[in-house]
């Protein structure tokens, strides 16, 4: 079986899907590696480390049309889409559930999509193909390094002959495993950290790390299924806003990670929040996306000063930003997906596989995810 590394082409992309170093593995389990020329340039790689550990550097061209299955970070654009051909396999972060529309089109051309956007988080097995948590690790961390970078002050409590500098108070909002990396991240630098998450089973995470825990008064457990929090409705945001608009208030910085997969992430930091913070104060929103953020006064990909001098960060792709580190962590993920599915020199595609299943997304011609068939269905959100 040939295994085609594809070049990311989306803005700002510096990720690739595989590094040299996990080729190993996947060259003795009897695959063959095809890089497109020029993929690893962004994770500052060139087509030589690749060819040294034993993959054949291609043409774009050449790439699609030898390649069984393809490898990306990102979902193909339109042009890159319609390169794929009945039979062959893309894997990669294909956001089924934000682009139900591109499933179809790949669907109806023959073309199986597997997404690790759905690999099955809570299942101990899966853990090594985590793409989505091993990403999120790079964009906790990143998020505090862009928030102090922001910040006109220290970090950490520092006396000095010239006088002594109070240490930052920060807030993370979501105690995922974004959110528990930029808890880490804030502690190492100094920062005085408190943490709020909907799911109270989250405390203890967040009090391992050295955070201290937000308590409500409103106390709302929003747990759901597979890990992830579910939405609020409409009373209980309003009664949570309330309080957490105080906390915010109090804060230097607020690094901001809750998402609902496939939904609009919610908004815990009010513009009303955001008056209430003294000047210099920094909002880094790690949910910010086309769908919006957790900040009301986000602007995905910018940054917005307000008129009581409150910067807020909204960038939309921050492990491209770490493409070096993303690109390892990630191309691990992808390799142990790949020798979990390839079976004698083939992709097994058993769709009562508790990980196969989840993740094919289309194959056969058909669309294999219940949610996204949902999603096409006349009212089901599919743009």
């Amino acid at each position: 079986m040939k295994i085609g590394v594809a070049r990311e082409t989306a803005p700002g992309e510096r990720r690739v899907a595989l590094v040299p170093e996990a080729l190993g593995k996947l060259t003795a389990a009897g695959l063959e590696i095809l890089v497109e020329a020029g993929a690893g340039v962004g994770a500052l790689i060139p087509d030589s480390a690749y060819s040294d550990a034993g993959a054949r550097v291609l043409p774009t061209d050449e790439l699609y049309r030898e390649a069984d299955v393809i490898l990306r970070v990102q979902k193909p654009n339109a042009a890159e889409a319609v390169r794929l051909r009945s039979g062959q396999a893309v894997i990669g972060l294909l956001q089924p559930l934000l682009d139900p529309q591109l499933m179809a089109a790949l669907a109806a051309a023959g073309v199986t999509a597997i997404s690790l956007d759905a690999i099955p988080r809570t299942l101990s097995r899966a853990q090594t193909m985590d793409a989505l948590s091993s990403q999120a690790n790079v964009g906790g961390y990143k998020a505090v390094l862009i928030a102090a970078d922001t910040f006109g002050r220290y970090f950490p409590l520092l006396t000095t002959a010239a006088g002594t500098a109070k240490p930052a108070n920060v807030l993370i909002l979501g105690i995922g495993v974004a959110g528990l990396q930029a808890i880490g991240t804030a502690r190492r630098l100094g920062g005085v950290v408190k943490a709020y998450d909907v799911r109270p089973e989250t405390r203890e995470q967040a009090e391992s790390l050295g955070a201290s825990f937000v308590t409500l008064k409103t106390r709302i457990d929003a747990t759901g299924a597979g890990g992830y929090a579910r939405e609020l409705t409409a009373e209980e945001r309003a009664a949570q806003q309330a309080e957490l608009n105080e906390v915010i208030g109090g804060m230097d910085i607020v690094i901001t990670t809750a998402q609902v997969p496939g939904r609009k992430p919610p908004v815990l930091v009010t513009a009303a929040a955001v008056a209430l913070m003294k000047p210099g104060s920094v909002i880094v929103d790690m949910a910010a996306s086309a769908l919006g953020g957790n900040c009301e006064l986000s602007k995905a990909g910018e940054d917005v000063v307000t008129d009581n001098l409150v910067t807020i960060i909204a960038p939309e792709n921050l492990p491209a930003t770490m493409p070096v580190g993303a690109s390892a962590f990630y191309a691990r993920n992808l390799s142990a997906l790949l020798l979990q599915l390839v079976k004698d020199g083939a992709l097994a595609l058993d769709p009562a596989d508790e990980i196969a299943g989840p993740v094919t997304i289309t194959h056969g011609g058909e669309i294999r995810s219940e949610a996204v068939k949902k999603l096409l269905q006349p009212g089901g959100g599919a743009a």
